[in-house]
Order: structure tokens, then sequence, then C-alpha cells
């Protein structure tokens, strides 16, 4: 009896590991926090560029979160980006565009003016530092 006990308890021991070891080979190890904070359209097309060179560094690794704020908010306004194809796309392979709130109120901008896929946080500072606490990596956008 104590035998089939502890085979038991064996086997589920050993499950456990295994769907633990499975769970964590699933997980999206980068995560990358985007600051993109300019009315430079260079500068939006250069952060979709780099977004795109680590999605194929690392395919199905990578989570990406780009936090808009202050005039780079019109890469979100659905009637003034070029951009809506590309931000969309990108949007359904683990990358969020994220909207500060306070810079919308500041440039009289409605969620409903944005891109339906947008998301929007109260502060996009906050938010980056949010992210850079649970070690999120950072990546302030521009171009050189």
């Amino acid at each position: 009896m104590k035998k089939i006990i502890f085979l038991l308890l064996l086997t589920f021991a050993g499950t456990q590991i295994s769907n633990k070891l499975n769970a964590q080979n699933n997980e999206v190890k980068h995560k990358v926090i985007i600051q993109l904070n300019t009315a430079d359209t260079s500068a939006w097309s250069s952060t979709i560029g780099n977004i795109k060179n680590l999605q194929k560094l690392w395919p199905n690794n990578v989570m990406v979160e780009v936090v808009v704020h202050g005039k780079a908010l019109d890469l979100l306004v659905a009637a003034k980006t070029h951009l809506a194809n590309e931000v969309v796309e990108m949007s359904k392979t683990n990358v969020q565009f994220s909207a500060c709130e306070n810079s919308m109120r500041k440039h009289h901008i409605d969620k409903s003016e944005l891109l339906s896929i947008a998301n929007t946080v109260p502060s996009g500072v906050a938010e980056v530092i949010l992210k850079q606490e649970t070690g999120w990596s950072y990546l302030k956008a521009g171009v050189n």
C-alpha cells in the first residue's frame, strides 16, 4: 500500500513539474514598453519598424506596449493617422497601443476618435514607470 501511495505522489509531482515547465515555455520572454511622444511621423514609422524587427528576431516571444502621449496622439486618431492599417495589424500580434488620457484631455481628443483597437491609460508616463517596475524593458521612440 505504501508503494502505491508513493508511486501516486511521484506521478502527481512529476505531472505538476511538467505542467509548470510547459507553462514557462509558453510565456512571452521579452516585454518591451515603448514611449512615443512626438508629432514626427518618421518617428512613428520608425517605431513600427522597430517592433517588426523585434517580432522577426523573437517570433511569438515578444510583447510590446506603445504608450502614446503628447503630440504623438495623432498616431491613434483615426481621422489623422496614416498608419492605421499597420497599427491595427500589429494589435493582433502581442502589440498594444495605449493613449494617455491626460494628453487626450489636453488636446481635446475623445476616445471615440481613436482607432478602435487603442487602449487608454490614465497617465502615459505613469504607465511607462509601472511597466518598468514590473521588469519590462524601456525603449524611447525617436529617429536618429
